[in-house]
């Protein structure tokens, strides 16, 4: 679940979530990229179970977010689009 942007910080953020991945894929649920904005703020969409789990914003603070920024610290900012 894929998205290509065009960003110089696209494959290293897909790695950062390729880490925590199977983890979301798991429980049924996942994320996708829908933008990385010139100043580096990277926006998620939280798909699947995680979209309705009532833990999502436990796991986008505590997993997807300290993933990304643990391996891509040129990211400004992580929003989720649907919390």
């Amino acid at each position: 679940m894929e998205t290509k942007l065009e960003h110089p910080l696209s494959e290293k953020v897909e790695q950062a979530l390729n880490s925590i991945r199977p983890y979301l894929e798991a429980d049924g649920g996942n994320v996708r990229v829908t933008e990385i904005t010139d100043d580096n703020v990277v926006r998620l969409e939280l798909v699947g179970a995680c979209g309705s789990c009532s833990m999502s914003a436990m796991t986008f603070k505590g997993g997807i977010e300290d993933a990304i920024r643990r391996q891509v610290p040129e990211v400004s900012g992580i929003e989720a689009i649907n919390l």
